[in-house]
């Protein structure tokens, strides 16, 4: 009796062991797929932007001179909007490497105040800027959402014309311009993302017009907000 009550307690002991040695055996193999995380996803090939903008024209009395106006008709602030096209095609270490185009749109408007005892009533003034230009970015993040700095060179028209009057050559005139800036995406749904743009455009200085000087070498900003579509 005795001795199978040993054997018994010697075959309870191995069984218990062998169980504490793979229990954690048995943790290895599943604690990988337990607590395995998949990897954030890469950027998307293609991006498409929508994006509603505030430019800021500048209003200072070299552009004023350059089309025979008061600085008080330069309108300033206005409006526009921006749409674009991005893919991203190589990944090097943080950085996602992206080439692109974007077009943009702006207008403002101004009829200025006659103060008191003004005799002469100035016009009204509708500025307008449009340009189509390519664009390489650095982007930085995952497909989830990333923030970007880009830049590119090519033309663009700037127009500063009364209401009424016809433009003269110079708002006609393609200049030469560089944009750069940066901005982010963030998706909150699968294809959908919440984005905005910070963009400064250098504008080249134009070419005199008669007895008007040429249009200032200048930069002016857009700051834009909207979608983003993958």
């Amino acid at each position: 009796m005795r001795l199978l009550v040993r054997f018994q307690l010697v075959g309870l002991a191995r069984h218990v062991g062998t169980a504490f040695v793979a229990l954690p055996l048995m943790g290895v193999a599943v604690c990988p797929s337990a607590y395995a995380q998949e990897p954030p996803p890469r950027l998307p090939i293609v991006v498409f932007d929508l994006h509603g903008t505030l430019p800021n024209f500048p209003d200072d009395p070299p552009l004023a001179d350059s089309r025979g106006l008061s600085q008080g008709q330069l309108p300033g602030l206005g409006i526009g909007g921006t749409a674009g096209v991005h893919v991203y095609l190589l990944k090097w270490r943080a950085v996602t490497f992206g080439i692109g185009g974007q077009m943009v749109r702006a207008r403002a408007h101004r009829t200025p105040v006659a103060s008191s005892g003004q005799t002469t009533i100035l016009a009204p003034v509708t500025e307008r800027f449009a340009s189509i230009a390519p664009q390489l970015s650095f982007n930085f993040g995952t497909g989830d959402g990333w923030s970007y700095l880009s830049g590119g060179i090519a033309t663009s028209t700037w127009s500063v014309v009364p209401d009424g009057a016809s433009p003269a050559p110079s708002d006609e005139e393609r200049l030469k311009t560089i944009n750069y800036g940066g901005g982010a995406r963030w998706f909150a749904k699968p294809h959908l993302a919440f984005s905005f743009d910070v963009r400064f455009y250098a504008i080249d200085p134009g070419t005199p017009s008669g007895s008007r000087p040429a249009s200032p070498r200048t930069t002016m900003v857009v700051v834009g907000a909207g979608i983003s579509v993958k």
